[in-house]
């Protein structure tokens, strides 16, 4: 389970075992979601949220969904040096909230 991110306390990572479409999880006091990244012709066509099991609460979640918006392209680059590639991923950690966001959801 390599940590991609921590982000505002949240912790985004893959699952070693992962499985298309894109995707990254985040967890935060026990609660977890996922960004799933759709992609057409090497293009990001949306991001959609989803939550797995009760999910992050609405300030966490919309903290990352607004993070995933932002950081979708380095996330699919970590996806393919990590899953394709076979390279090893280091964390980053960002403290600063992410601005001007555009929101690509479907």
């Amino acid at each position: 389970m390599p940590k991609i991110y921590e982000y505002l306390g949240l912790i985004l990572f893959f699952y070693s075992n992962e499985h298309e479409p894109i995707h990254i999880h985040a967890k935060y006091q026990g609660k977890e979601s996922k960004a799933e990244i759709h992609m057409l012709s090497g293009r990001i066509q949306k991001i959609v949220i989803k939550d797995k099991g009760t999910g992050l609460d609405s300030k966490k979640r919309k903290e990352f969904e607004e993070f995933v918006n932002a950081y979708a392209e380095d996330i699919v680059n970590k996806w393919v040096d990590y899953f394709v590639k076979k390279k090893h991923i280091s964390p980053q950690i960002i403290n600063q909230k992410v601005k001007n966001v555009r929101i690509i959801s479907g």
